[in-house]
């Protein structure tokens, strides 16, 4: 059985569950896009081919295995969508969190289905039908857990709104001892480039307590106020709203000292590098078209 254990982004990587692009499906319709990003590359005839999906995420996994980390990857689900496995399910601590996402993505979560038979049956989290909630919303750093989420009763305006207060209290109950913050992005059905999907879009904690993070997604000015606060200007890394509809804050963590970055972001990846940490630079430009990129196709399972 896997003994779970997963309590911030930057701890060294021991198991990940890694997306794959198999049975994607046919090209989507505009309407059928459930996020604006995916929707500009159908109407622009720009949208990923299957091949180039797999391709890239092959990659990925040669730099997991380079690191003698165990991927696991969802059984191919016919017709489906299955490379941001993020989403679909979270650990905290030595939990599994079953997500409860939007309904088009729902049949994701049986690709899981032979990882969870690895998994204790109480080490398996399902979520109350009031709690909504994707895992690029969930963020760790250790005490703290940071949730994204939807304006103050706006939330069932947005497809792109994905967690919902009821999935904020839950958690909150769940860790007592945790300090839960919640920040409300900005969210738009119609242009990705005034929207933060996720948490995990706009924010990111790397390397020994710095932070890369975009600013104009948050709604509140305390909430940004509170980041500066808690992580000090000199440790943080700001990028523009256009970095970020990029997913410039989009990287993966393998350890404090590695991370995988998109080999197009040269301001970070030199940041990222000043600051002492390894740089493993891959291609994921086909995969950003559809809204996501590092984090998002990941699920760390084991952390130590």
């Amino acid at each position: 059985m896997l003994r779970l254990n997963v309590n911030n982004e930057t701890s060294k990587l021991k198991a990940v569950v890694l997306g794959i692009g198999n049975s994607l499906g046919s090209v989507p319709t505009a309407n059928e896009c459930y996020d604006p990003k995916s929707r500009f590359h159908v109407l622009n005839g720009t949208y990923p081919k299957e091949v180039d999906v797999i391709s890239q995420l092959d990659y990925f996994n040669k730099i997991f295995l380079k690191y003698d980390i165990n991927v696991f990857r969802p059984s191919i689900l016919k017709n489906v969508n299955q490379i941001f496995s993020r989403d679909i399910g979270f650990v905290i601590g030595n939990k599994f969190f079953i997500s409860n996402t939007i309904k088009e993505r729902s049949k994701e979560i049986e690709g899981l289905n032979g990882l969870f038979k690895k998994i204790k049956y109480d080490d398996l989290v399902y979520l109350p039908k009031n709690c909504s909630v994707e895992g690029g919303d969930i963020i760790l750093h250790d005490e703290y857990i940071f949730i994204g989420t939807c304006e103050k009763n706006k939330f069932d305006d947005y497809k792109t709104a994905r967690t919902n207060q009821g999935a904020i209290n839950f958690i909150k109950k769940y860790f007592p001892e945790k300090k839960i913050i919640s920040f409300s992005l900005i969210k738009s059905d119609a242009d990705y480039q005034k929207l933060a999907l996720h948490l995990d879009c706009c924010f990111q904690p790397v390397g020994k307590n710095k932070l890369v993070v975009c600013p104009e997604a948050f709604l509140s000015e305390d909430d940004y106020n509170w980041i500066l606060n808690t992580f000090k200007k000199e440790n943080i890394f700001e990028i523009s709203l256009l970095e970020m509809n990029k997913l410039k804050c989009n990287f993966f963590s393998i350890s404090q000292n590695i991370v995988v970055s998109e080999i197009s972001f040269s301001r970070l990846n030199n940041w990222l590098r000043s600051n002492g940490i390894t740089v493993e630079e891959i291609s994921y430009n086909e995969i950003s078209k559809q809204g996501g990129l590092l984090r998002c196709s990941t699920l760390p399972l084991i952390r130590e």
